[in-house]
């Protein structure tokens, strides 16, 4: 049996869409039953199959054996309420300055069962979310939060800046409060069993299984919408409907998930803001970071100054969002405008995993680590690739070269290979250079 084509699925999502629509504000009470084998398929579709197995070790290659029968089963447990929810196996990656983040990994079929609810939520919730929002939504990217970001800063010609960082979101986060604002628009008797079994799930870690009474484990599939949920309610809806009418001047948020700034015309909007902001937060068991969350003066210099005085008289601040570093800088023709480069610690994490790899890998043939590095640098020129961000792509390009000859020159104690030689290599397999993908001279993409 074939895979459906998925405008049948989308079809009842937009049903749905348009139900939401229509009812703004009223829980929804019938949603599961559009949960069937062909929805099912969609997600299993959907589901990423390189990730990292879970607990139970089970592939998606494995899962897809007996592809249909497996959905079966696992929709017919969802249904029934049998279902049991795997511990999720957490592990910690790098996030930068030696710290780490700890990501869960269910195992595959939650992930699909995950995927299938997901389906059935996101239509609802795109009727509510507001446009400040970005991160994990179908449509919005990082990218459009950045030009938000840009725009709004050059038209209020800068201002303050409230980098936000709320700590440890997805381990404090309140699961009796997000299940009261989950039923506020969703009250199907399934969907709310599966996200509060979800919620519960222990997690697995070096062969200790650990339960919590706060969080949901980062990584699942359904904790970006359930993070985006929450947030929507604790800071989207509160600044909009209780703060924005109160301030004198003006005033935006820009989120992507758990990562925001609230940028204002006004220092003393900012203050006033920044002093009752731990209180909302506490209110949902959050806390800002004490160290990462900063108040930044972020004015454009006046027009007349060409340069930046040593004493930093004229010096504005700078902030980091979603790895890039914000700063005023010169423009060719000579004004002031908003400027964006890799953050530093994003461009050296960068440069360390290339120099890493071309290490684990100089055995291979020079043909396929070409092959493979040139697939990397676009990587990086994709998501890094702004306006304004030249000089530090043409630094990772640079970098992404020396290394590559450094450890090209220790397959072998005999044969030394200059930049003469490397630089004839390189033009047999040369390096994609620096590009500029994301252009602010473009129309700006719909969200």
């Amino acid at each position: 049996m074939g895979i459906p084509s998925p405008a049948t699925v989308s079809t009842k999502r937009e049903r749905v869409a348009e139900l939401a629509k229509q009812m703004p504000g009223t829980a929804l009470t019938s949603l599961s039953h559009h949960i069937d084998l062909k929805w099912m398929r969609e997600a299993y579709r959907l589901t990423r199959k390189d990730g990292a197995v879970g607990i139970d070790g089970q592939s998606a290659r494995d899962f897809a054996e007996n592809l249909d029968e497996n959905l079966q089963s696992l929709l017919d447990r969802a249904k029934s309420g049998r279902y049991r929810t795997p511990a999720v196996r957490r592990v910690h990656i790098p996030k930068g300055k030696g710290e780490t983040r700890p990501i869960g990994i269910p195992t595959f079929e939650d992930k699909v069962l995950q995927r299938a609810v997901v389906m059935v939520l996101e239509p609802i919730y795109e009727q509510d979310f507001l446009d400040c929002s970005y991160g994990f939504r179908p449509g919005r990217s990082a990218h459009q939060a950045l030009e938000a970001t840009w725009r709004g800063l050059m038209k209020m010609s800068g201002g303050w800046v409230l980098d936000l960082d709320i700590q440890s979101f997805f381990d404090a986060l309140d699961r009796t409060k997000l299940q009261q604002m989950l039923h506020q628009r969703v009250n199907d008797g399934v969907v709310k069993r599966l996200v509060g079994k979800w919620l519960n799930a222990g997690v697995m870690e070096s062969g200790q299984l650990s339960y919590s009474e706060t969080g949901t484990p980062q990584g699942g599939v359904a904790s970006p919408l359930l993070a985006n949920i929450y947030l929507h309610e604790v800071l989207d809806l509160w600044f909009h409907r209780q703060v924005t009418p109160r301030l004198k001047g003006r005033a935006f948020l820009v989120r992507f998930a758990d990562d925001a700034v609230l940028c204002f015309e006004l220092k003393d909007d900012a203050r006033r803001v920044m002093d009752v902001l731990p209180k909302r937060l506490g209110r949902y068991g959050l806390t800002l970071h004490p160290e990462k969350t900063r108040l930044v003066e972020f004015r454009r210099p006046p027009r007349n100054t060409k340069r930046i005085d040593r004493d930093g008289s004229t010096r504005p601040g700078s902030f980091d969002l979603l790895g890039f570093t914000h700063y005023w800088g010169l423009s060719r023709k000579g004004s002031w405008v908003l400027k964006r480069k890799t953050a530093k610690g994003r461009l050296s994490r960068a440069i360390v995993t290339i120099a890493q790899w071309c290490r684990r890998n100089r055995h291979l043939p020079v043909k396929e680590q070409h092959a493979k590095l040139v697939l990397k640098l676009r990587g990086h020129y994709a998501y890094y690739g702004i306006t304004g961000n030249g000089r530090s792509l043409s630094s990772f390009h640079l970098y992404a070269k020396r290394a590559w000859r450094k450890w090209l020159n220790r397959r072998s104690n005999r044969v030394h290979m200059g930049w003469v030689k490397f630089g004839r290599l390189l033009e047999r397999y040369p390096l994609p250079p620096a590009v500029v993908v994301h252009s602010i001279y473009r129309r700006p993409a719909s969200p």
